[in-house]
C-alpha cells in the first residue's frame, strides 16, 4: 500500500510531498517524495496520538455525575458503584465504544490501567476473561493496546479493602506475579499484538514493603505505570504513615527509573520533582479529567526542565480528544505561570506522540517513527475546517479538535473517523452499569 501526504506535521517540522509505502502488514517499506501510485491520498497528517492513560469502564460515567457537586473522592464512590457492576460482556462493549472513539480521535495506542480483574465476590474469572475482553475490544477497534495490569491490595493507608474494591485485589504480590505471568502466556496465544505491561494502583493500595517487591517480580523491560499524588489527602496520609511523600517512597523503593509512569504527579513538592527528573520518568498528565475532578494544576513546566518526559491520557474518559488534552496542559502551564508558550507546539507534538508512544513499549524499543522497518500510525487531519482554516500548521495542535480527525491509519490500516464513531454508539453497552 501507498499513503501520499501533502503536509506531514513533524514535531520537529513540516515535511511536503511525502510517499509512504508498507507491506502487507503495515511496516514502512520505504519513504519517498510524490503522489504516484498512491492507494490513499491525504492533504495533511501527523503520528497518530497515544493515551497513555485509560479507564475504559469510567466512561460510563461521562455525562452522569456532575449534578450533585462533591469532590474527587464523593466521584470515586460512584465510580465503584459502576465498577461493581460489570462481567466481562459488559466490560468488552464499554471498551470497545471507548477504543472506537479514540482511534476515530487520532489515537492509535491506549495503555489501560486494569484493575476489573475478577467477580464482584472476588473470585477469578476463568481463563483471564475481564483481560481478554479488553484485548478483543481493542482488536475490533483497531487500537494498539498496552494492558497496564494492576496491583490493587488495599484499601489505603492501614485500610482493608472493602465492597466493590474486593474485585480488584489478587491478595498479595505473590499470587499478582502469578496471574501476571499466566496472562502473559495467554495474550501472547491470543492476542500477540498485546503489550502487557504492569501498574502498581498507587502508594496507598500497596503497601510500603511490597512495591519494590511488585516491580522485582516483573520482567526488567516491562512498562510500569503508578497513579502518584493525585490528591492532597493521599499525600498527606502517606506522610503521616511513612514520615515521605508518596514520590520519596516509590524512589527509596526503587521504583522510579525510566520504564515508569507517574500518573498525574500534580500535587509535589520541588523534591519530588528532581526526583522524578533524575530518574526519566514518564508523566501521564490528564488535564481534562483532573479539571472534571478538581484535582488542580500539574508541574509541567518544571517536571519537564527536570528532565521528565510529558505525556497525555484521557484517564475517566470523559473527553476524548487529545488536542484538548494538549491545549488544556499548555494551557494550565500558562496559567500557573502568567506566560504564554511555556510549552511548544514542537514539545505538544512530542508529548502527545513520541513519548507517549515510549510510554506504552518496553524499555528500549524503538520509538514510533516514519522510518522504513516500523508499522505506520498518522492521524489525518482537516486543515481547512472552521477550527483551523489559516492555522500555521504546526500549530494545529493547538487549534484543531478530536473533529478534524478524518481518519487514523494504525499499523498501515486506515480507518474512517466517520465509521468509527457509529461503531462507538453501537457499541455502547445497554446495561444496568448505564444506568447505576
Amino acid at each position: 500500500m501507498r499513503i501520499a501526504i501533502g503536509s506531514l506535521v513533524l514535531p520537529e517540522d513540516v515535511r511536503r510531498d511525502v510517499l509512504v509505502e508498507m507491506d502487507d502488514a503495515g511496516v514502512v517499506t520505504a519513504v519517498g517524495s510524490g503522489s504516484a501510485g498512491a492507494d490513499l491520498a491525504v492533504d495533511v497528517a501527523a503520528p497518530a496520538f497515544a493515551n497513555t492513560h485509560s479507564h475504559a469502564f469510567h466512561r460510563l460515567l461521562r455525562g452522569r455525575t456532575n449534578g450533585g457537586g462533591g469532590d474527587f473522592w464523593r466521584w470515586r464512590d460512584v465510580m465503584y458503584g459502576v465498577a461493581g457492576t460489570l462481567d466481562p460482556d459488559g466490560l468488552r462493549a464499554a471498551a470497545t465504544a471507548v477504543y472506537a472513539e479514540m482511534v476515530a480521535a487520532g489515537y492509535s495506542a491506549v495503555g489501560e490501567f486494569h484493575y476489573l480483574h475478577h467477580d464482584p465476590s472476588g473470585a477469578a474469572y476463568p481463563g483471564h476473561a475481564m483481560e481478554l475482553a479488553l484485548a478483543e475490544a481493542a482488536a475490533e477497534a483497531g487500537i494498539r493496546l498496552t494492558l497496564l495490569d494492576t496491583v490493587y491490595l488495599r484499601g489505603g493507608f492501614g485500610t482493608d479493602l472493602v465492597g466493590p474494591q474486593v474485585r480488584f485485589s489478587d491478595g498479595t504480590i505473590e499470587a499478582w506475579h502469578a496471574r501476571w505471568h499466566g496472562l502473559r502466556d495467554t495474550l501472547a496465544a491470543a492476542h500477540p499484538d498485546v503489550t502487557l505491561g504492569a501498574a502498581l494502583h498507587s502508594v496507598r493500595a500497596v503497601d510500603p514493603a511490597d512495591l519494590a517487591r511488585a516491580a522485582a517480580g516483573l520482567p526488567a523491560d516491562v512498562p510500569l505505570h503508578v497513579h502518584l499524588s493525585e490528591q492532597t489527602r493521599e499525600n498527606e496520609d502517606c506522610v503521616a504513615a511513612t514520615g515521605l511523600t508518596p514520590t520519596a517512597l516509590l524512589e527509596r523503593a526503587g521504583v522510579l527509573s525510566p520504564r515508569t509512569t507517574a500518573v498525574h504527579a500534580t500535587h509535589l513538592t520541588d523534591a519530588d520533582v528532581a526526583a522524578l527528573g533524575t530518574a526519566r520518568v514518564s508523566v501521564s498528565m490528564c488535564p481534562t479529567t483532573e479539571a472534571d475532578l478538581g484535582d488542580g494544576l500539574g508541574h509541567s513546566e518544571a517536571l519537564r526542565d527536570a528532565g521528565a518526559r510529558l505525556t497525555i491520557g484521557s484517564d475517566q474518559n470523559v473527553v476524548i480528544d487529545p488536542f484538548d488534552e494538549l491545549r488544556r496542559l499548555e494551557g494550565g502551564a500558562r496559567l500557573a505561570s502568567h506566560r504564554r508558550g511555556v510549552l511548544s507546539p514542537a514539545q505538544l507534538w512530542r508529548a502527545g506522540t513520541v513519548d507517549g508512544q515510549a510510554s506504552l513499549a518496553p524499555l528500549g524499543a524503538p520509538a514510533q517513527a516514519l522510518e522504513v522497518g516500523r508499522p505506520l500510525d498518522l492521524a489525518i487531519l482537516d486543515a481547512r475546517s472552521p477550527r483551523t482554516v489559516g492555522a500555521d500548521l504546526h500549530e494545529l495542535v493547538l487549534a484543531a479538535s478530536a473533529a478534524d480527525v478524518l481518519g487514523t491509519v494504525v499499523r498501515g490500516r486506515h480507518r474512517a473517523s466517520s465509521t468509527l464513531r457509529d461503531l462507538a454508539v453501537a457499541a455502547y453497552p445497554r446495561t444496568e452499569a448505564r444506568d447505576a
